[in-house]
C-alpha cells in the first residue's frame, strides 16, 4: 500500500534542456505541516509588529492617529503575508522556512526557470483562497451581522480551497494551476565522507614515471 502511495507521487519531467528527471510530489501532510509552521512564523511577526503599532501609539497619544496607524498595521499585515512566502520562494531554495524543514520546494511543471511571475501568482492567489474569506467573516462577527448560512459558506469555500490539493492527482492548488508550479518533496542528501579522508591505497609509481611528471604531480 505505502509502495502504490508513492508511486503516485513520482512524475518524471523533462528540462527545455531534454534532461529526464524523476520527481516526488510533496504529499497532502507534508504541505499542511510546512504551511502551519510558517503560519507560527508570520505569527510571531505579527506580534512584532502589533506591538511596534502600540508602541507608536503610546508615544503620538492622540486619538486622531489611531486610524493611521491601524491602516499602516494593515499594510503591514498584507506585506507580511504576501512578502514572506514571495521572497523565501524566490529564493535559490524555492522555500519558505516551513518548506525547509519539511523538506520541500517549490519548482516550475514546464522544467524551466522557477521565474517571479510565477511565484508571485501562486502566492497572491492565497488572499482568495484563505486569507479574504477568513477576514470577511471576522469582519462580519465584529459587526454582529454575520449570520449562519453566511459563515457556513464562507467557511465552506476556505475548506473547499485548502483541501483542493488532496482532490487532484498532482497535489496542486489553485496557485500551482495557475502559476504552473509544482510544490516537489526535495530532502537533505547526505553526503558520503569525502574521499580524500579516507584510507586509498597509493599505487606504486616507477623511477621512470616520477621522473617524467614529479612526486607532487602525481
Amino acid at each position: 500500500m505505502r509502495a502504490d502511495a508513492e508511486a503516485a507521487l513520482q512524475r518524471d519531467l523533462v528540462t527545455p534542456e531534454g534532461v529526464a528527471l524523476r520527481l516526488k510530489l510533496a504529499d497532502g501532510g507534508s504541505r499542511v505541516s510546512a504551511f502551519v509552521i510558517d503560519l507560527l512564523i508570520m505569527l510571531g511577526l505579527l506580534i512584532a509588529l502589533t506591538l511596534l503599532g502600540g508602541m507608536a501609539l503610546l508615544a503620538v497619544g492622540s486619538r486622531d492617529n489611531v486610524e493611521f496607524i491601524a491602516v499602516v498595521w494593515l499594510l503591514g499585515f498584507f506585506l507580511l503575508r504576501n512578502g514572506y512566502f514571495i521572497l523565501m520562494e524566490l529564493g535559490p531554495r524555492g522555500a519558505t522556512f516551513g518548506k525547509r524543514i519539511m523538506g520541500l520546494r517549490v519548482c516550475a511543471r514546464g522544467g524551466e526557470r522557477l521565474t517571479a511571475d510565477a511565484v508571485i501568482a501562486r502566492n497572491l492567489i492565497r488572499e482568495i483562497e484563505v486569507y479574504l474569506p477568513l477576514t470577511f467573516l471576522l469582519v462580519q462577527a465584529g459587526t454582529d451581522n454575520v449570520t449562519g448560512l453566511l459563515a457556513l459558506l464562507g467557511l465552506g469555500w476556505t475548506v473547499m480551497l485548502l483541501a483542493f490539493p488532496l482532490l487532484n492527482r498532482d497535489r496542486l492548488r489553485i496557485g500551482d494551476l495557475l502559476a504552473g508550479t509544482w510544490v516537489i518533496a526535495a530532502p537533505r542528501r547526505t553526503l558520503l565522507e569525502d574521499l580524500s579522508r579516507a584510507h586509498v591505497a597509493t599505487p606504486p609509481f616507477t623511477d621512470r614515471q616520477l621522473a617524467i611528471y614529479g612526486v607532487f604531480e602525481l
